[in-house]
């Protein structure tokens, strides 16, 4: 049974063990065992089998309490994990004028992140800004690449993604819980944790809908990328549920599938766009003045999908400039305390929405109140979405079974749904792990939350 496992090296003190085709160098002090040849006379069958079933199971015993002296984590070592660390990536706007995100973003995720191990690793986060630039976020994945990264983990914006995750999917590198809701599929294994901006956008447009606001008097201001056209695709599932709205439809698709990085979209359908990095709001006013001309109707929602200082310059331009009477929603990346401060430098108090993809700061929700702890006078929506990505990073970690790799990683991911202190995730059916959505109205100074119905009864 056990025929020509041992053999042995004339010249070497140590001995080869080769065991179900495991080959290890075993001491001759730990493996002192005899080797009998088949032509020895009959009498000694009954010792040498069982001596040979004795040196067979000494074998197993001694290979099985290796197995369980060594970890999973160093029979299988993943790039990204060393023998004490499990180093992740993120590409941030630390420097420039979106830094105020990066800032947020990345105290989150060292907050979450202090004090966890995963099967005794200790987890590093490696930062590196791109500026919210596609062009350096690709250099600057480049360079977390280069230094080993387990994961990319809550990595910031919407056309910088699109640009990075080609080169996270030739290197097998997961995506998890990146700060845009333009809800990327792929290429490559991409988690996405927040609510998608179709969502948020879709949300708001059914409750104006239900409060009575026609389909033609919805319109939008957007980016003019992949960050603005989230938001059309939001609409379009809006209208696409009422009745009557082909041609609208029709016109929102045309805008859809244009190609290019800036096509001219002004002047086609109920919506105004802006160029990236610009606040420059009259083009995109003047496209939504030539629609209520052209459909003989008003705007009474406007959709707005742009960030902090665009959505600013637009809603001062259009309500207080030209006093128009319109009633504005936010998305989540423009929203909160900056945008109120944005808000009154442009004279504007009210008529304000903002969707948010997590829990009120404020919330009673464990994970809320664990946060608020941690990050003390630093929590906001944009630091606690990353708190909760990075919590959330911990627990599929933590409940990896087997070795410490990717393929393990998505493999926990998808098995089962997480509860973060109240926030639930679930990446089991695909990789849109929530849909939350909480609308809050500019009142008094300030955001506050309200309810779907209290959304409702803002357009009675």
């Amino acid at each position: 049974m056990f025929r020509n496992m041992v053999s042995s090296h004339s010249n070497s003190r140590d001995m080869t063990v080769n065991f179900d085709g495991i080959g290890e160098l075993i001491p001759r002090s730990t493996a002192q065992m005899h080797i009998y040849d088949d032509s020895q006379d009959a009498a000694g069958v009954m010792t040498k089998g069982r001596r040979r079933c004795m040196s067979g199971m000494a074998l197993l015993g001694l290979l099985l309490c290796l197995c369980a002296i060594v970890p999973w984590s160093s029979m299988a070592e993943e790039t990204g994990v060393t023998g004490k660390t499990i180093r992740i990536g993120a590409t941030l706007p630390l420097e420039g004028d979106y830094r105020v995100y990066g800032a947020a973003m990345k105290q989150g995720m060292e907050a979450a992140l202090a004090g966890q191990t995963v099967q005794k690793h200790a987890i590093e986060l490696d930062t590196v800004n791109d500026f919210y630039d596609p062009v350096k976020a690709v250099a600057a994945a480049k360079q977390l690449i280069g230094k080993g990264i387990f994961a990319m983990v809550n990595s910031f914006g919407s056309s910088t993604t699109e640009a990075v995750l080609p080169m996270l999917a030739e290197n097998k590198i997961p995506a998890l819980g990146f700060y845009t809701g333009a809800a990327f599929a792929g290429p490559g294994d991409v988690l996405n944790v927040r609510a998608s901006y179709a969502k948020e956008v879709e949300t708001v447009i059914d409750a104006a809908l239900a409060g009575g606001v026609k389909p033609t008097e919805v319109c939008a201001y957007v980016q003019n990328d992949a960050y603005g056209m989230s938001g059309i695709k939001g609409f379009r599932a809006a209208l696409a549920k009422q009745a009557g709205t082909e041609q609208l439809v029709a016109k929102l698709d045309q805008l859809l599938n244009m190609p290019g990085k800036n096509p001219e979209r002004n002047g086609i359908g109920p919506v105004g766009v802006y160029p990236r990095d610009t606040t420059s709001a009259r083009e995109g006013y003047l496209s939504l003045k030539q629609w209520e001309a052209a459909s003989s109707t008003h705007c009474r929602l406007v959709v707005i999908m742009a960030v902090y200082d665009p959505a600013a310059a637009f809603i001062g331009y259009a309500s207080h400039n030209k006093g128009e009477p319109w009633i504005f929603s936010s998305p989540s990346p423009a929203a909160d305390k900056r945008l109120v401060t944005l808000l009154k430098e442009n004279s504007v108090t009210d008529k304000v929405i903002a969707t948010q993809v997590v829990p009120s700061p404020d919330s009673s929700l464990p994970v809320v109140v664990e946060a608020r702890k941690a990050l003390s006078n630093g929590l906001n929506y944009v630091s606690l979405e990353s708190y909760i990505v990075g919590k959330l990073f911990v627990a599929i970690m933590q409940a990896i079974d087997g070795p410490l790799t990717r393929e393990n990683f998505l493999k926990a991911a998808h098995r089962q749904p997480y509860d973060i202190g109240g926030f639930k995730v679930d990446f089991i059916n695909g990789n849109q792990g929530s849909d939350f959505v909480q609308a809050t109205y500019l009142r008094d100074g300030q955001f506050v939350a309200i309810s779907p119905q209290e959304l409702i009864t803002l357009f009675k």
